[in-house]
């Protein structure tokens, strides 16, 4: 990296002044496993300034084939003809082999990367449980720091526990095809009860009568599940991406949202969880990378996952050889 990166303030005043490729360049190393880079992350995340809270962190799931990267296209430029600056990180599956990103949002959202007030970053998610790379925390303190006031975070949506997302966001978004009503059953009642808005895509042409028969079974569903705020009802809104149509209630939901949980006092005590998931999330990482920087531990590993592979040794118990050798 160029010279003036090595010094954290005057990069993090860089990221501050909008320069995208310093910004870049510092999720890039936040992101990096290397010892040496993990140093100066930590240096340049305390330079980080404290955050005003202007930002909304927006987490986006929904299962493939439901439109996420078109519907995020179209909802990010409604958001900046209203005047936000918005940042996409869309975490894509990662390559078995390489641990890339193999979707690439950047190509699929034309439109949204070429607009100024947008940023867009795919990130491979390396396997990590709900499909959030486990950076992607330090990855939105740093567009906020950038100015970005609406933050998207798109996770894989392929079935894992989408706990992990709904600990790094204030409003959790669902969204739901057409056919949502028919495949009601297989929407598991936890991420309903996570979602905050639920938001039908392809409303348009033929699949505009199945969306709204799909937004009415949801909002059934939803009769069934616990609030999460009892400032905040879960709104279910129908969208098209092509017409435009629903955009502005979902923006809407996102102001409404943030005013409902500022009034109640629900929105600080949200944001104090959010910094004690990331605690507890360190903490974890930190001992597990630990452990396998200890003389043997990798050999020892591999020799207890070949057992458990093998049937010779159930997991708990091989769990309980690596913790107390």
């Amino acid at each position: 990296m160029p010279q003036m990166f090595h010094d954290p303030i005057h990069w993090m005043a860089l990221i501050g002044a909008g320069d995208r490729r310093a910004l870049a360049q510092a999720i890039t190393l936040v992101e990096s496993t290397r010892p040496d880079h993990r140093d100066r992350a930590d240096a340049l995340l305390a330079a980080l300034p404290s955050d005003p809270g202007r930002a909304t962190r927006i987490g986006i799931s929904g299962a493939p084939g439901v439109g996420k990267s078109t519907f995020i296209e179209a909802l990010g430029l409604h958001l900046i003809a209203q005047g936000y600056k918005v940042a996409v990180l869309a975490v894509d599956p990662s390559s078995t082999r390489t641990g890339g990103s193999i979707l690439g949002d950047k190509t699929r959202m034309e439109h949204l990367v070429r607009a100024p007030d947008a940023f867009i970053r795919p990130t491979p998610s390396g396997g990590t449980l709900g499909g959030v790379a486990r950076r992607t925390r330090e990855a939105i303190a740093l567009v906020e720091a950038a100015g970005f006031d609406r933050v998207l975070v798109e996770t894989v949506g392929v079935g894992q526990s989408e706990v992990a997302v709904a600990d790094l966001v204030d409003l959790f978004m669902l969204l739901a095809g057409p056919a949502a009503g028919d495949e009601l059953q297989g929407i598991k009642r936890g991420i309903m009860e996570l979602a905050d808005l639920i938001v039908v895509t392809k409303a348009d042409g033929e699949l505009a009568g199945p969306a709204r028969h799909a937004a009415a079974d949801l909002m059934a569903a939803l009769h069934l599940a616990r609030p999460k705020y009892p400032a905040w009802s879960t709104r279910v809104i129908i969208t098209s991406a092509i017409t435009g149509m629903g955009l502005d209630d979902v923006s809407g939901a996102f102001t409404a949202f943030r005013l409902a949980l500022e009034a109640s006092g629900d929105f600080i005590r949200l944001r104090a969880a959010q910094n004690l998931a990331a605690l507890r999330s360190e903490i974890q990482y930190g001992l597990m990378d630990q452990f396998l920087n200890q003389p043997g531990r990798q050999a020892q590993l591999h020799d207890l996952e070949r057992a458990v592979a093998e049937g010779r040794m159930t997991p708990r118990l091989a769990a309980r050889a690596a913790l107390h050798n």
